[in-house]
């Protein structure tokens, strides 16, 4: 009969929880069939992926071709194919660059690794793309020396200028070093007193195109200029002296275009730059309009310049850098990839001519579903403090989505630009979460309670462990329900509009992202990080401690067993949270937005970088990686137990086959709770697949987030001592409620003789409501070693 009831019993705690679990799953399906019924659930990304072909992006409504294809749908070839001559291999090249040859400069040359040649893919005059004849260089000429041999006046700048496109084909071997040297040797080349040829100077355009394809990082190594021999400066001045000089011609590198105008009276020039299929510079996204009195910028004008000159016979030189690489600031610090494009404007006079007057047109290149422009300024490259200036330049108010600056006079322009990005706050926690989340609060909370309250029968060291493990997951599904959303999503946003109209401040800004700081999310996510490590630690603890108890029985715990665990428990992922925190700061100090390394920006954890940074990133190292080898040595113990205890046979046992499992499958269940086994289905769910990364999920929301409530259930609700304990109570219960209530009138009182004849009719119902009454409940029979561990761990 006791084991009937004990039965009874597991089978009421089964169907209790089987019932929960089913109101949980019940409301995530819900919640799923409520997003696809209002739309709302997320679409994947395959959709433009599969329109936009061979590496193309989806942006603004259309696609953004890589620079190797061109058309709608990014199909069209736009590169040389694989090609031989002279026995040397080119691989494919894109149109207007140049390509290296496959073979490099021996061991014994100081060129050693660089191509020996290269050779362009060109568009001829009928629109045909062709292959130019290969180049040649010489192994033993380097950028060092090239820079020494152009301070010679009677060197052959046209070889020198072959020599140095050649050692900057490859951009990916440039160093700082070989940058400065190369933008001496072209700076040279550029000097109208150095009278080098056509073809020279025109090879020294591919150069400055190839200069500024290097990696931002390289330039930011770039040695400082002395103030006297300024590379870039020299550079700069001398590209807008060649803008004059090509006879209403343009040279046109993916990277920079130089267009000179003439006329013989007094006009404005309009200088237009079309967005094109690529980021990359052609020959069609430059045209020159004259005679027009306003900007006529449309949807595909990237940017525009109106030079409205006062004489007659001038000359116009207008030039365009896709990036501000050369313009080294120390007031403006790019921190992103976006397109902050240069433009040059200079006229032919000698003299500033005060009544010059310049309106420019900016329409960037940006991704406005992620982003939104914070703030603007209209800047000039001011060559004596080689810097960013405001003087002579200021916004002008416009009605549609455009930039507009107005100046008067004419150098190197640009629109300094900051954007806020547009975070995709998820909403609150939903309702899966909330429901197991509050079973896991309430379950860890009785489970603690009744821990320290039946503390004496207990083995202290078991208890204390069990209680520290309650203890941390409890307060981190605090801090998870109360602080994983950042405030930030409650701010009202400032209107984009608001800002671009702003003509009033024209103010530089100190880089290209703007960020709001929530200090107090940077907390909650330190201690998020902290309390969910403190937890693996002390799985591994449990872990390691059952091993000490059931399969090294006969063995004694280390002395000063607590001191030393408690230690490990929470002093260790606090020195790891810490260390964390203080590397990522020391590395970014000067960086105002530097607690975006550590955390994300849509909610107060950890930040998950991509895929290509994850090696070096802290989220890898400090959780990914504690955690991984946590539960490794938790699975390995687990497995451990399971063979050499739990399903060892056992002669001395009792029990039926079939409760013998049942209690094996509950011994199973308890230990694999407290080792949190349940987590490896975070590392399923990085499976690359919606549908079954979607189940993944649903299920680990499911089992960590009732973590607690488990525990509960498996650890307290399970015990004779609880089952002894609510059994007094709810017969304390019962008796104080029976003492209240008035004495029965004679017909409740024949109601209840007859109900009590009924139950002694029916022995099995008796048996069942009298199952909670101490008096008879017999003992259980005898369990099994592992079985006898779990009440008290």
């Amino acid at each position: 009969m006791a084991s009937c009831r004990v039965c009874d019993l597991r089978v009421l705690v089964a169907t209790v929880c089987g019932l929960l679990t089913a109101i949980v799953l019940g409301l995530g399906i819900w919640r799923i069939v409520i997003s696809v019924e209002t739309g709302t659930l997320t679409p994947t990304a395959n959709t433009t992926i599969e329109f936009c072909r061979n590496g193309g992006t989806w942006e603004n409504g259309r696609c953004v071709c890589p620079e190797e294809w061109r058309g709608w749908r990014c199909t069209i070839p736009y590169f040389c194919e694989r090609s031989t001559s002279d026995d040397l291999t080119f691989a494919r090249i894109p149109v207007g660059k140049y390509g290296s040859s496959q073979e490099t400069c021996g061991e014994n040359t100081l060129n050693v690794g660089y191509p020996i040649a290269t050779r362009m893919c060109n568009i001829s005059i009928y629109g045909k793309i062709v292959l130019e004849n290969v180049t040649k260089g010489n192994c033993d000429e380097n950028l060092k020396t090239l820079e020494n041999k152009i301070d010679n006046m009677g060197a052959q700048l046209e070889n020198i200028s072959i020599e140095t496109q050649i050692l900057t084909s490859n951009v990916s071997k440039m160093t700082p070093e070989n940058i400065t040297s190369a933008a001496r040797v072209v700076g040279q080349i550029f000097n109208t007193s150095r009278n080098a040829s056509i073809e020279a100077k025109d090879t020294a355009v591919s150069t400055v195109s190839q200069l500024l394809s290097v990696s931002e990082n390289v330039f930011q190594e770039v040695p400082g200029a002395s103030p006297d021999d300024d590379a870039f400066t020299t550079l700069i001045q001398q590209m807008e002296s060649y803008s004059l000089s090509l006879n209403n011609n343009s040279v046109v590198k993916p990277n920079v275009a130089v267009q000179t105008v003439l006329f013989s009276t007094k006009s404005t020039v309009l200088f237009s730059v079309k967005k094109g299929d690529s980021d990359s510079l052609i020959s069609g996204s430059i045209t020159v309009d004259t005679n027009v009195s306003n900007p006529n910028p449309d949807a595909e004008t990237e940017l525009q310049i109106l030079l409205n000159t006062s004489k007659s016979n001038t000359t116009c030189g207008f030039i365009v850098y896709q990036n501000s690489k050369f313009f080294r600031s120390k007031i403006f610090k790019p921190k992103s990839n976006f397109s902050q494009k240069i433009i040059s404007g200079k006229t032919g006079e000698t003299k500033k001519d005060q009544r010059t007057s310049v309106e420019i047109v900016f329409n960037p290149r940006y991704d406005p579903k992620t982003f939104q422009i914070h703030s603007y300024a209209c800047v000039y490259w001011n060559f004596i403090k080689k810097d960013w200036d405001t003087n002579g330049c200021h916004k002008r108010r416009g009605t549609d989505e455009f930039l507009y600056c107005h100046c008067n006079h004419t150098t190197n322009f640009a629109v300094l630009m900051s954007f806020e990005k547009k975070y995709k706050y998820p909403a609150s926690l939903d309702i899966l979460s909330n429901v197991g989340c509050a079973l896991s609060i309430t379950g860890l909370a009785l489970t603690i309670v009744f821990q320290i309250v039946t503390r004496n029968v207990r083995k202290t060291s078991v208890t204390w462990v069990f209680v520290s493990l309650c203890t941390s997951m409890l307060i981190f599904n605090l801090l998870f329900v109360f602080g994983i959303e950042n405030s930030n999503k409650n701010l009202v946003k400032r209107d984009n509009d608001t800002n671009k109209m702003d003509s009033d401040k024209n103010e530089i800004p100190t880089q290209d992202t703007v960020v709001i700081s929530n200090p107090t999310c940077t907390v909650m996510a330190v201690l998020l990080h902290y309390f969910l490590l403190v937890t693996f630690t002390w799985t591994g603890i449990s872990a390691a401690q059952l091993y000490f108890l059931l399969i090294r029985t006969m063995k004694p715990l280390p002395q000063h067993f607590i001191v030393f665990i408690s230690l490990i428990g929470w002093g260790v992922p606090a020195i790891v949270v810490a260390l964390t925190v203080g590397i990522i700061f020391c590395q970014n100090r000067n960086d105002p937005q530097w607690e975006l390394e550590y955390r994300q920006e849509e909610i107060c954890w950890l930040e998950v970088p991509d895929k290509k940074d994850l090696i070096t990133s802290p989220f890898l190292w400090s959780f990914v990686l504690p955690v991984t080898i946590i539960l490794i040595n938790n699975i390995v113990i687990f497995i451990i137990i399971i063979v050499k205890v739990i399903w060892k046979n056992n002669r001395n046992l009792t029990s039926t086959k079939k409760v013998s499992s049942l209690k094996k499958i509950l011994s199973m269940l308890s230990i694999a709770v407290v080792f949190g086994i349940t987590w490896i289905l975070a590392y399923l769910m990085l499976i690359d697949n919606d549908v079954i990364r979607t189940v993944f999920s649903y299920m680990f929301c499911l089992f960590n987030t009732t973590q607690g409530l488990q525990i509960f259930v498996l650890y307290t609700v399970r015990t004779k001592i609880f089952q002894d304990e609510a059994s007094k109570v709810l017969k304390l219960l019962s008796l104080s409620t029976g003492r209240k209530k008035s004495l029965p009138s004679a017909t409740s009182l024949r109601l209840r003789v007859r109900m009590y004849n009924m139950l002694r009719s029916f022995p099995a119902l008796n048996e069942h409501f009298r199952l909670l009454e101490p008096s008879v409940i017999t003992e259980e029979t005898t369990l099994s070693e592992s079985d006898q561990a779990n009440p008290s761990i």
